[in-house]
């Protein structure tokens, strides 16, 4: 069994899942770790008997680095991500892959350049009851999509705001639609196929900040759908994100991790002792995820990276995500429907 070495840029609160992920793997080991942090940097290397640096600069040199993640914050991951593709590295990045659809496309052709496997993460994908939705979709029971809502009422204080001067901002982090929201977009894309055009709105209502505490946005899809969307971080005390879909033939409505309506014909409803707990969302904390979702991401990755295929969330993937949100966000600025 080959060993795949990893090394971990960024060691905020996020990195600590990427880790527990890897070190539950037992084709995975942590070879590296990077922070400005010093002594955060120190205790890891020490705890997980890994090499250490405050220069990512430095990690990207590593022959023992194989796989490198990037935990860093948002306005990061595109910098970053391009220097450990040109070191030759394969990458993972946090969501947003990159904080504009420009950006994220140079990153998945410098991939596709380099022959290295480029994946984000999107680890929501990998919950039970959202594997399930794919699989009625995929087998074709609930008829032509008709409609996609998504729903993610969440909080956060403005203290999380102010921990950091980068929160909140356009340029370094976004706002309730490209931080939070991001995870249920992706699940859209993925369940709905490509977007077309978007008109949106947006509005900063309870926090001190530069970019939306509220997107809102009506979607057109190639398949014909319609999608609706609902991201916030006001809402207390902040409730589990909501997925329902509406096919010609049947309906199915997602309340965090449970099925709260299956109706599908010809397919028994998954047994609800299956799904997990935890959402995986972080409703009104975002340390509140669990880490195993992040694990089958990561052993799904390993498995494209031994046996040739395709990363479950691909560079593509994330950059349809980036370029929804962006087009919310210019609609709302614009007060038009924007062609995507």
């Amino acid at each position: 069994m080959k060993l795949h070495r990893f090394g971990v840029v960024g060691l905020g609160m996020i990195a600590d899942f990427h880790i527990q992920a890897i070190e539950a793997l037992p084709n995975a080991r942590l070879a590296s770790v990077c922070s400005r942090n010093q002594e955060k940097v120190a205790s890891l290397a020490q705890a997980y008997s890994c090499s250490g640096t405050t220069r990512y600069e430095e990690l990207l040199a590593d022959p023992e680095v194989e796989i490198v993640c990037v935990t860093t914050g948002s306005g990061s991951h595109f910098a970053i991500g391009r220097e450990a593709l040109l070191a030759g590295k394969h990458v993972l990045l946090e969501k947003p892959m990159a904080m504009t659809s420009a950006e994220a496309a140079e990153l998945t052709q410098l991939a596709k350049e380099r022959g290295l496997k480029l994946g984000v993460i999107s680890q929501r994908r990998f919950e039970p009851q959202h594997q399930a939705v794919h699989r009625a979709i995929a087998l074709g029971v609930l008829g032509k999509l008709l409609l996609l809502e998504v729903r993610c009422p969440f909080y956060r204080t403005q203290a999380y705001y102010d921990a950091a001067d980068w929160r909140g901002t356009l340029l370094e982090d976004g706002g309730a639609l490209m931080n939070q929201g991001i995870h249920s977009i992706d699940l859209m894309l993925w369940l709905a196929g490509p977007a077309r055009s978007v008109m949106g709105m947006t509005a900063t209502q309870t926090h001190r900040m530069e970019a939306e505490d509220l997107g809102l946005a009506l979607v057109k899809f190639a398949s014909g759908a319609y999608g609706t969307i609902m991201s916030s971080t006001s809402i207390q005390p902040g409730y589990p994100p909501t997925l329902r879909l509406y096919g010609e033939r049947g309906s199915i409505h997602l309340e965090g991790a449970s099925i709260a309506e299956w109706h599908v014909p010809g397919l028994p409803e998954p047994d609800p002792e299956q799904a997990e707990a935890g959402t995986g969302a972080g409703v009104s904390n975002p340390s509140h995820i669990p880490s195993r979702f992040h694990k089958l991401q990561l052993a799904q990755f390993l498995e494209a990276l031994e046996k040739g295929g395709e990363p479950a969330v691909t560079g593509e993937d994330g950059q349809r995500a980036v370029a929804l949100i962006e087009g919310i966000v210019r609609s709302a600025a614009e007060s038009r429907e924007i062609q995507l």
